[in-house]
């Protein structure tokens, strides 16, 4: 017997053919360019058009990835599963949705993440967002014109940027999902501070300076050990960046005992989603959708972030929906389809 080779794609397991379209760009942004970190400022971009877009304008929705992620795992593919494109490609093609356009962002920097905050330490990731991407896309694609037809969603720190940008840029942004996004802070945040403490004092030298600098040389990135430092370090840069030093962040807490930093921990609160709900009424109001959803087994707690966020709202008199569901804070990537269906319905042309 001999192999032989065929011109045609593997078909599943390993790649689904799309009824829709998938286009990987890449876009160079003025605004990210000399970003403190020195991170590029070219950029990937995925735009999928599902089947119909092309034929009339229609709503467009723009995912955030979370903390840690890289924009091409979107396509990762789980054992058993369906990548996460694959998932709205069938639902858009099932007829279980109107026709939308989905943009994935990459907010990336060097320390895994950007909260898609503009920040002196990071980078204008928000101002990129909504002021590069989007109006590059309205440019090329047949999207509905205006925020009322434009949505955010994400998880975890995507979840996060959906809230806060919705909150922040309303002319931009006119419904948002948050999948167990980060807020209440207290609960998602504080718990680490000392698990950090000890990790830089037993393994660093009890220095975020050594921790980062050995962290360039690593060949491999330990997750259980390394994820919380750098977490909390990339964090500090998008809430409490140092105004005297560009590109290093101010922490909240002591790192040689772990004892919270007071004004440093109130700069942080600031963007807790939570606390910002009350002083962002009008945007909240204004969205013609809000979903919320978070499973009861979070590891972060972001289930009860969900509920005090939700709480505000209502305080607020701003409409949404809250799911909680069985499940913890990762394996949730079948939901994402649920959500964006939920925005497209409330952005489709009236």
């Amino acid at each position: 017997m001999a192999l032989r080779e065929l011109d045609q794609p593997p078909g599943p397991p390993w790649e689904r053919p799309l009824r829709g379209t998938v286009q990987r760009l890449v876009a160079s942004s003025e605004i990210l360019a000399k970003n403190p970190l020195g991170d590029p400022a070219s950029r990937p971009l995925y735009v999928y058009s599902a089947p119909g877009a092309r034929h009339r304008p229609v709503p467009s929705v723009y995912v955030l990835q979370g903390y840690g992620g890289q924009l091409d795992l979107w396509l990762a593919r789980q054992p058993f599963e369906c990548n996460v494109v694959e998932r709205l490609d069938d639902m858009f093609a099932e007829g279980g949705c109107p026709p939308a356009v989905v943009v994935f962002v990459d907010a990336w920097t060097s320390l895994g993440g950007s909260q898609f905050l503009n920040s002196s330490a990071t980078g204008r990731y928000m101002d990129y967002l909504c002021d590069e991407v989007v109006p590059f896309v309205d440019s090329r694609y047949p999207t509905l014109e205006g925020r009322d037809h434009r949505g955010l969603a994400g998880k975890s720190s995507g979840g996060y940027g959906a809230m806060v940008v919705s909150m922040c840029r309303p002319d931009v942004f006119g419904a948002f999902a948050s999948h167990a996004g980060d807020a209440l802070f207290e609960c998602c945040y504080l718990p680490e501070f000392p698990a950090v403490a000890r990790t830089l004092r037993d393994h660093f030298e009890g220095s975020f300076d050594v921790f980062l600098e050995r962290l360039r040389d690593l060949d491999h990135f330990d997750w259980s050990r390394l994820g919380a430092p750098l977490s909390a370090y990339a964090m500090a840069a998008a809430y409490s960046p140092d105004q005297s030093a560009p590109r290093r962040p101010l922490l909240p807490f002591d790192i040689n005992t772990g004892r919270l930093v007071s004004e440093v921990w109130e700069r942080w609160l600031e963007w807790d989603p939570v606390r910002m709900a009350a002083h962002h009424g009008d945007a909240l109001r204004s969205m013609r959708r809000i979903y919320l959803d978070a499973g009861r087994s979070d590891e972060f707690f972001l289930d009860l972030g969900a509920q005090a966020f939700a709480e505000e709202l209502q305080r607020v008199r701003a409409r949404h929906t809250l799911e909680l569901f069985d499940g913890a804070h990762g394996g949730i990537s079948y939901r994402y389809p649920g959500a964006i269906r939920e925005l497209v319905l409330a952005l489709g042309d009236r």
